[in-house]
């Protein structure tokens, strides 16, 4: 075995003093003994620690033998053929570690000693709006320019070979670098083709992400490649938090002794963390162990095998991690816990979670008789479990077994984050609804407000919450004019990815795709002033000119809502929150931002600012009452206002205002007239709208919503339009008449 060589105390706050956060430790620490179980996702609010965890975890990891001057960082015992480095011979052995430690073995790497080199553990960090040249690599411009070679310069994903990538904010990140992270995860390897550049490279990582739910989810496919994932809140007890407190503040105030005094418990752990590497080979998988993670992923209905063979990977690890060679019934259900949450969701809305009970069952079912020749451990219907040779995996909550833990690094017995079943916003929402003015107040009632259809459904009481049904597939709602807006798949603008229609000027040292053409005719009228004696042109640096290119944007999709009591028929109101859960699911597949406003009653509310949470939109559309008069006007201003402070907070994501509404203006003087002068005040600021008329099909129809829309200049919808198929029905039906 190889002893870890821990460097010493450093300056940054130490992964041993991190407080009530024993299952996210727990997952990074399976996750860095197995790499194959995926990486870590770490979901949670804001302020609960979740960077300083991933941070301080490379402080702990052992460093790593290389090829010395490889960019590409391969391992001397295993060089890769491919590299755009090599090709490497394989080296003599990496000095003594048990003897020399960190310290000693990298100055004998720097003097040659056993011709490798050794360097930290390397934590690389994906910045949420890096460019696809900065994440995957790029044509050295300098190089090409002035010497005329074709060189490839490295990107991010080559640097985190072989140590841990982390993305904070994993949600945001673009639609096309999300799939450049696919590729290499599924590969373990990434390509670059473009520019004259033809490279291929190992690209083996741990991938950590983090986020707050708040701000969107991630798309199902990113979701599922990461192994394992925690949700992290705050603590409630008192206690717990005045410990975080008192070890932040120490920390502050003499970061130096304060880490010091972590030495010890830093060194324990990472001695522990080889240790348990070394041991992983040797753990055992049973058939039974084997069947019981089939049973218990198949009661849980996941899609897929992924499911399975993380589970099984991290259950070896848990073993490896509690010194035991041998899978029992504990490791499965720390690997269920840590495994399965994130891959239960069935659709787009559903929070991630694990019902304990129902793993609890599962495992009850599942688990087979003692059988002392399959069970090398028997002891009790704690200690029945299994294992086959395979390798191991990571994953997640303490075992039962009473065995000493490391502070902060070993979870306790205690119900964390990673077995929460809600989102951590679902019981806010559910307990505190966003409520609306009702009609109480009122000094009257119009017939708009007591509306009934012909069709047989009724009225709901004022402050009655009406539910919507199965969403469907909705049309596509774009702004019409081309911008150059944030990445998305929404709207035309001018993005960092798409087909060219452009060049433009480099600024500074500016990466980006050089436009050759454009490049060439900008060089071409001072050949004669460089002294060209031949074929070719003379480029210089400031002659580059960058490709612009044409994709989709996301936008901010503000749906403003017509809750009042003209709104109330049953029928209607059922219809109108399907349409918007149908557009709030088209919202999520494009990630686009989306804001809630209602109007009812004598005014109109933010019921959720913009975000990226299409799922907090969700539950607060299906949680609005209705009830009351129509006050259009205030419900257009409140719009125009939240789209305002929008724009200046993100001023690069133009907005889409969608209205839905019947058209009825019913509070105070001059309702409707009121409304359509807001409505001629927006169409002049140049938002882009599209009012979805909710005006009963039978009976008189007054046609408000119409002239509203043409007031806006918006595109007019009828609420039946929504549908993709109704749509092309009805454009279908008024061609033939």
């Amino acid at each position: 075995m190889r002893a870890p060589s821990f460097s010493g105390p450093s300056n940054s706050f130490p992964f041993t003093a991190i407080v009530g956060m024993d299952d996210l430790q727990l997952a990074l620490i399976l996750a860095t003994i197995s790499p194959a179980i995926g990486g870590v996702l770490i979901r949670g609010e804001k302020g609960t620690a979740k960077s300083t965890a991933v941070r301080a975890l490379t402080e702990i990891l052992p460093p790593v033998d290389v090829v010395p001057g490889c960019r590409f960082s391969c391992d001397p015992d295993h060089p890769d053929s491919s590299c755009p480095d090599g090709p490497h011979a394989v080296l003599e052995p990496a000095p003594d570690r048990d003897a020399l430690g960190r310290a000693a073995a990298e100055r004998a790497a720097s003097q040659g000693a056993g011709g490798r080199g050794v360097r930290a553990a390397r934590l690389v960090e994906l910045p949420v709006g890096a460019t696809e040249d900065r994440v995957l690599g790029s044509l050295h411009l300098e190089k090409a320019l002035a010497e005329g070679v074709t060189a490839y310069e490295p990107g991010l994903l080559a640097a985190a070979h072989r140590g841990l990538l982390y993305v904070d904010e994993v949600n945001l990140l673009h639609d096309h670098l999300v799939d450049v992270l696919l590729d290499a995860a599924a590969m373990g390897r990434a390509s670059v083709e473009r520019d004259g550049v033809s490279v291929t490279h190992p690209a083996r990582f741990v991938l950590v992400g983090t986020m707050n739910p708040e701000e969107g989810e991630l798309r199902p496919q990113l979701l599922d490649r990461f192994g394992l994932t925690v949700d992290v809140v705050a603590s409630r007890d008192p206690a717990v938090r005045v410990e975080v407190m008192r070890a932040r503040l120490t920390y502050e105030a003499d970061p130096e002794s304060f880490v010091a005094r972590y030495d010890g418990a830093q060194r324990e752990l990472a001695e522990r963390i080889v240790k348990a590497r070394d041991l992983l080979t040797e753990v055992i998988l049973t058939d039974s162990a084997l069947r019981q993670i089939a049973e218990i992923c198949a009661s849980f209905d996941v899609d897929g095998m992924r499911a399975d063979l993380v589970t099984a990977r991290t259950a070896v690890a848990h073993a490896a991690w509690s010194g035991r060679t041998v899978v029992e019934v504990d490791d499965v259900r720390a690997a269920a816990k840590l495994a399965l949450p994130h891959r239960r969701r069935r659709n787009p809305f559903d929070a991630p979670g694990l019902d304990d009970q129902q793993l609890e069952e599962a495992i009850n079912n599942s688990t087979p008789p003692e059988d002392p020749d399959d069970d090398p451990s028997p002891g009790g219907p704690g200690s029945s479990g299994g294992s086959d040779g395979n390798e191991a995996g990571d994953h997640r909550q303490a075992d039962g077994s009473g065995e000493s833990t490391d502070k902060g690094a070993e979870p306790a017995g205690t119900q964390h984050a990673g077995t929460d079943t809600a989102d951590p916003t679902t019981a806010a929402d559910a307990t505190a609804p966003d409520r609306l003015p009702s009609n109480a107040g009122d000094r009257r009632k119009g017939p708009e407000d007591q509306t009934t259809e012909s069709d047989g459904a009724g009225v709901a009481p004022s402050g009655e919450v009406v539910g919507s049904s199965a969403p469907y597939k909705a049309r596509l709602l774009s702004v019409q004019v081309a911008g150059a807006g944030v990445a998305g798949r929404r709207s035309r603008a001018i993005t960092e990815v798409g087909r060219v229609v452009g060049d433009r000027g480099r600024v500074g040292h500016e990466a980006g795709r050089p436009h050759l053409l454009g490049t060439m005719r900008n060089a071409a009228p001072y050949q004669k002033v460089r002294g060209r004696s031949g074929p070719g042109l003379v480029v210089r640096a400031d002659d580059v000119r960058l490709a612009v290119r044409e994709g989709r944007e996301g936008n901010l999709v503000l749906f403003c809502v017509d809750a009042s009591g003209s709104m109330g028929t049953k029928k209607r109101m059922g219809e109108v929150k399907t349409a918007i859960v149908s557009l709030l699911l088209d919202a999520y597949q494009r990630r686009d931002t989306v804001g809630l406003v209602t109007f009812a009653g004598a005014g109109a509310t933010v019921a959720l600012p913009p975000t990226g949470s299409v799922e907090t939109a969700v539950r607060r559309l299906e949680s609005l009452p209705t009830g009351g008069r129509t006050p259009l006007a205030e419900g257009l201003l409140q719009a125009a206002e939240v789209l305002r402070i929008a724009a200046i907070r993100d001023p690069r994501r133009r907005p889409l205002l969608v209205l839905v509404t019947d058209g009825r203006a019913t509070h105070g003087e001059n309702a409707f007239a009121r409304a359509r002068q807001a409505a001629g005040w927006l169409a002049q600021r140049g938002i882009a709208t599209v009012v979805v008329d909710c005006e009963p099909r039978r009976g008189i129809r007054l046609g408000l919503s119409a002239e509203l829309a043409a007031d806006l200049g918006a595109e007019y919808l009828d609420l039946g339009d929504v549908a993709a198929g109704n749509l092309i029905r009805t454009v279908t039906e008024r061609k033939a008449a």
